[in-house]
């Protein structure tokens, strides 16, 4: 664990830091699940945190960690939406402005609520990579501080605060489901959790096509894939050929990665929503997914589920809750 780029000292340092701009979202046990898995199963509700997902608190952690002049010159980033909304945040409460560089494939909903919060937008090309180049360009011709989404010390520690405060509302957390797509959530929530608790399991989840760090991981090393749409929007997007953090951290501290298919995403919202009573968009609800899908096999209790974000269009959301098969190539009833 001290090998690692970030550790539990810097999450606790993170922690410090942040606690009076974010939210300590909940965690409270679900009935419905617990009785299915026949062990605890106790939801992070971190969905409810202030721009609608957990990004804010590395974002925050980033932003903070600058100085006075970097600030001033501006911060920029490229995302598939949650972070560019998160940073837009941060950088405002902090008095610099944010640029956030979108592929065609961001959601216009979350694309509009950046523009909101006065971020300068700019929507470059059908992937993270492409937007990324963007990004690359303006830290290189107008100086912008570039906060990356996830492969960045700062945004991983910011993210495992979130791993601290599972461990603190359920001690004795044997498994913990976290969603996975560029690695800084899970990397942060791995090293918070084990760090702790060395013995509990940390399951990275992710949709079943388009997933970079699974296919990184079974590579050895950091690989593209292709980008395509997905109800978990979120969790698209590569994990950068230079990768110098989240890869090394979710290979060392990841149990296992689980691949999740259209419909079985669809269900976990649907699940969410009529038995949590929650509204979380598709890369929130790959925990529940998973649990109900029966993937995990035999689960050791108590597990902890992260449901991430809750940005979701919120037309194609009554589409999932009405069952609509055909979204995004697949039938997802």
């Amino acid at each position: 664990m001290t090998a690692l780029p970030v550790t539990l000292a810097a999450i606790e340092q993170a922690a410090a830091r942040i606690g009076s701009r974010v939210l300590h979202t909940p965690l409270v046990i679900s009935a419905a699940l617990s009785e299915r898995c026949g062990v605890p199963v106790g939801l992070k509700l971190e969905h409810q945190q202030t721009t609608g997902s957990f990004k804010l608190r590395g974002a925050t952690n980033a932003v903070l960690s600058l100085s006075r002049e970097e600030r001033a010159r501006g911060v920029v980033a490229a995302s598939t939406g949650n972070h560019g909304r998160a940073l837009a945040f941060a950088a405002k409460a902090e008095g610099s402005v944010a640029t956030i560089c979108m592929s065609r494939l961001v959601p216009d909903n979350k694309v509009s609520e950046i523009r909101r919060l006065g971020a300068d937008v700019r929507i470059v090309g059908r992937s993270q990579d492409e937007a990324q180049v963007e990004v690359d360009r303006l830290v290189a011709e107008n100086g912008l501080v570039m906060v990356p989404p996830f492969d960045n010390a700062a945004v991983v520690a910011g993210q495992g605060t979130l791993g601290l405060e599972i461990v603190a509302a359920m001690p004795d957390v044997a498994t913990v489901l976290v969603p996975l797509s560029g690695g800084g959530l899970a990397a942060g929530v791995a090293a918070a959790v084990k760090g702790r608790l060395p013995r509990a399991r940390v399951i990275g989840l992710t949709m079943d096509h388009g997933a970079a760090m699974k296919a990184s991981l079974d590579a050895g090393r950091p690989v593209q894939v292709e980008e395509v749409a997905s109800l978990a929007d979120s969790l698209g997007g590569g994990i950068g050929l230079d990768n110098a953090i989240t890869f090394q951290m979710c290979r060392a501290l990841l149990d296992d990665v689980i691949l999740l298919p259209e419909a079985e995403i669809a269900a976990g919202m649907r699940h969410a929503y009529t038995h949590e009573r929650e509204v979380i968009e598709g890369a929130g609800a790959v925990g529940i997914a998973a649990l109900l899908s029966g993937r995990l096999g035999r689960l050791d209790g108590p597990v902890a589920v992260i449901l991430s974000g809750r940005n979701v269009d919120m037309s194609l959301h009554r589409r999932v809750i009405n069952g609509e098969g055909e979204l995004f190539g697949e039938d997802a009833a």
